[in-house]
């Protein structure tokens, strides 16, 4: 009687293993992106600080979210590479702070940099919603 259950035992572990493995991925690839956005956008606030020395005022806005962004990147890319107890906690800000600096760089349209910069905002949003999504399952 007992050897009947083991099929079902052996599927159950099996489907634990497998939902493991997609939150795992989901952290690596949430991991990655905050990473890289991180870097574009400590890239992007030094090439804001730039245009402000030559007298670009409207770029001291770009440059604070450029540098907070990059902020909470490199802590969140830090918490969900360890699948730490605070990951949802710091994807939830990234994902925001991404956003905000995403929609304020996609306000220079004409600069490359700043394009590449909410691109990779906008590859951050997207990978921490994503984890998020699979760390409330």
């Amino acid at each position: 009687m007992k050897s009947a259950y083991l099929p079902l035992f052996a599927l159950v572990l099996c489907s634990v293993a497998v939902a493991a493995d997609a939150v795992h991925e989901a952290h690596m690839a949430c991991a990655k992106a905050c990473g890289d956005c991180q870097r574009s956008c400590d890239m992007c606030s030094a090439h804001c600080a730039k245009l402000l020395s030559e007298g670009k005022k409207e770029h001291l806005m770009t440059l604070q979210t450029c540098q907070d962004c990059a902020t909470t990147c490199s802590a969140a890319a830090t918490i969900v590479a360890r699948s730490g107890p605070f990951s949802d906690t710091i994807c939830t800000a990234c994902a925001d702070a991404c956003k905000k600096c995403g929609d304020e760089c996609t306000k220079m349209k004409d600069d490359a940099m700043m394009k590449k910069c909410a691109d990779e905002c906008r590859a951050c949003e997207r990978a921490c919603r994503d984890m998020l999504k699979h760390a409330s399952k």
